[in-house]
């Protein structure tokens, strides 16, 4: 039998001890609480994305009804006696404003107006495609005919090169006095660096099916014959350009040696020359030669819609060859 005194004197569970266990308790509950909390927050924001995507696609489809079923025209009705323009703004190109299938959509619509009097392409330019400018060029001497109505070409600050390729159809040409007019001329542009390319030790590895295939490469030699070739070619579309400034200016061309060298001259300069036929701003040829003053605009512009529609359509196009690439093992 123990004695009372060594009972008394037994150890009793230390404190230590318990305070451990409490402590991996509470980190157990702390520890499930932040789980279930940043589990919540996850779902949360997966809900969040999914209902912003889900807008986002919301947004874009009702931009693109808007956009394939609203009128984007100007006047959709028969209007009143006025002058209807067209602007041609910046450089003329197939993926530009200034556009033959905008200007030439345009160039329609106002013609096509009962209320339209004459027409005015208001130009400033500094040229393009000569391309863009001899669809444009060729449409506007079948629309006069076939609506029986002038059509007046009117230079802001520049009408150069295929600008004026556009301008030189039309029946009249005002310019300010200060414009730049002419630069009736074609180029064709580019670099060569096979000289930097050889003290710089770099070689050049380029496999073409084709001698001349590759002509126009900056870092590969230009032959002669390639060089005649270009120069045909521009040969042949400067004669095309020269021919149609003569069509459309006749007998008012008071032709110089230089004036067909793509120099370009001061709209004072060019009413001289016969290049334009007077001095004259968009009011005045609406007031005082077509005598209607009110002036509608009809230039087709692309709208944020169109923008938004084209750049998503693009970005799906190449996001859907990337896909057809990966999973074909092309590259």
């Amino acid at each position: 039998m123990q004695d009372p005194q060594d009972l008394t004197s037994a150890p009793a569970p230390t404190a230590p001890q318990e305070t451990t266990v409490a402590v991996e308790e509470a980190w157990a509950r702390q520890t499930l609480s932040q789980w279930a909390f940043a589990h919540l927050n996850e779902q949360k924001a997966a809900r969040r994305w999914k209902m912003g995507l889900r807008l986002a696609w919301l947004v874009l489809v009702a931009m693109v009804f808007w956009q394939a079923f609203s009128y984007n025209s100007p006047v959709s009705h028969p209007s009143l006696p006025h002058t209807a323009m067209v602007s041609i703004v910046g450089e003329i190109g197939s993926e530009t404003e200034a556009s033959a299938e905008n200007v030439m959509s345009a160039m329609r619509l106002a013609l096509e107006d009962p209320g339209s009097q004459a027409l005015v392409l208001l130009i400033n330019s500094p040229g393009g495609s000569p391309v863009q400018a001899g669809l444009i060029n060729d449409e506007v001497g079948r629309l006069r005919a076939l609506h029986n109505k002038p059509i007046y070409a009117v230079v802001e600050e520049s009408c150069a090169s295929a600008a004026y390729y556009i301008a030189a159809a039309a029946d009249q040409i005002y310019v300010d006095k200060a414009s730049i007019v002419g630069s009736i001329g074609v180029l064709m542009d580019g670099f060569g660096f096979t000289e930097l390319m050889n003290k710089l030790g770099v070689e050049r590895r380029l496999m073409t099916a084709g001698a001349n295939k590759g002509f126009l490469d900056p870092f590969s030699p230009q032959t002669e014959p390639q060089r005649k070739h270009a120069q045909a070619m521009l040969d042949q579309i400067h004669t095309q350009f020269i021919e149609a400034v003569k069509k459309g200016r006749g007998d008012r061309l008071k032709e110089t040696p230089e004036m067909f060298s793509g120099l370009f001259w001061s709209g004072q300069q060019a009413v001289d020359m016969g290049l334009a036929d007077s001095l004259g701003s968009l009011d005045g040829v609406a007031r005082d030669v077509v005598k209607a003053p009110d002036v509608i605009d009809y230039t087709q512009r692309e709208n944020v819609a169109e923008r938004l529609v084209k750049r998503f359509g693009a970005a799906v196009g190449e996001g859907t060859v990337r896909a057809l690439r990966t999973s074909t093992g092309l590259r």
